[in-house]
């Protein structure tokens, strides 16, 4: 009975903490491929090498499925998508990482996030996206606020933090909307940046050598994943403590041209970052929730789109779009330090679980 109550002590100590003999992650970069489930990654494959099963993330050392739903909903959007993963609790759709709101009331109590740890702990923080930085999947790791239609009260959380000095890198589109909506709240968005030792900028290429906190907002409808996932790194890996990063990529196929074609170029960037951190830094990869694009009849060599009569890209006949957010369960793909707990069934919340154990820090 001894030895059975040890063994016990000891798996429930090896669920929230690195095991003793594990390594702990210095780093963890976190890829999101907004909308990216099992059939938008089992097309991109296709469309790109003619092949399923030809993606590095179909080919990472530790794989799972994960449940998406939210709170309320076994559909889950953005919002609560990624607050699941990022604090470890389920809210309800349209909510950025706070609880669920208590009858009749507004809103629910913010909720820890991982990046808010990894202040909490002195690490670099960062969040790249090439979809607008106060939008669901960035804005979940750095703010919190009832409704993500809230722009100016969720971007204005970059300068007041509630750990640490605040999210140190923030690349991406939005800029315009992020600009008027600050304004009207009575916020000079370059001022308030400014006054928190941020560079402020509109492209990469603007950003200083040897600056170590910095905000790039474009309107780019194609911005570079890529380059601004280097350019992170290169700047967080400067904190000897370590960094987290979260990188997404909006893999939507309801412009099947740009979901499809975009899932090669994020799968390039995990594979050239896993190699080039793998000695220290979990890599994740994983979906905040699936997409409705069916393969009901496509014959082999037979692309998923072509262009039509007007130029634009046309689902050829067997593949099916609705336009909608789907329920069934998305891959998780990891390696690095903490990646052997990425197997089986999983639950969106226990991403956040998986990576806090991957630092080696016990949730408050």
């Amino acid at each position: 009975m001894r030895i059975l109550r040890t063994s016990l002590a000891l798996a429930l100590a090896c669920s929230t903490l690195v095991c003793a003999g594990e390594k702990k992650a210095k780093n963890i970069v976190l890829f999101l491929g907004d909308a990216g489930g099992i059939p938008t990654l089992h097309a991109g494959s296709i469309q790109a090498y003619g092949k399923p099963n030809a993606l590095f993330i179909q080919r990472m050392p530790n794989i799972g499925l994960s449940d998406t739903s939210a709170a309320n909903n076994w559909v889950t959007d953005s919002a609560a998508g990624m607050t699941a993963i990022v604090t470890g609790q389920k809210t309800n759709n349209g909510v950025i990482s706070e609880t669920v709101p208590a009858p009749g009331q507004t809103s629910g109590a913010a909720l820890k996030t991982i990046l808010e740890y990894a202040e909490q702990h002195g690490l670099s923080t960062g969040v790249v996206s090439n979809s607008p930085m106060a939008d669901a999947t960035p804005a979940a790791c750095y703010a919190h606020a009832p409704s993500r239609k809230m722009i100016g009260e969720i971007f204005a959380q970059v300068w007041k933090p509630r750990f640490g000095d605040g999210v140190d890198i923030v690349f991406g589109p939005g800029r315009k909307a992020i600009t008027a909506a600050t304004a009207a709240l009575g916020q000079n968005i370059e001022t308030e940046l400014k006054n928190k030792g941020y560079f402020y900028g509109s492209a990469l290429k603007d950003v200083p050598p040897g600056t170590k906190r910095a905000v790039v907002l474009t309107d780019d409808a194609d911005f570079d994943v890529t380059s601004a996932t280097n350019a992170a790194i290169e700047i967080l890996s400067k904190n000897p403590k370590g960094f987290f990063l979260m990188v997404e990529s909006d893999l939507h196929t309801d412009k099947i041209d740009r979901g499809l074609g975009r899932v090669p170029v994020v799968d390039k960037l995990v594979e050239s970052t896993a190699t080039k951190l793998q000695s220290n830094t979990l890599v994740l990869f994983t979906a905040d929730h699936s997409f409705d694009l069916r393969t009901v009849g496509l014959a082999k060599g037979t692309p998923y789109f072509t262009p039509g009569a007007d130029g634009k890209p046309v689902s050829n006949k067997g593949v099916v779009i609705q336009g909608k957010h789907s329920g069934e369960q998305v891959l998780v793909a990891a390696t690095g330090p903490g990646a052997s707990k990425v197997k089986g069934f999983l639950v969106n919340t226990d991403l956040f679980q998986i990576m806090l154990s991957a630092y080696g820090w016990k949730a408050d």
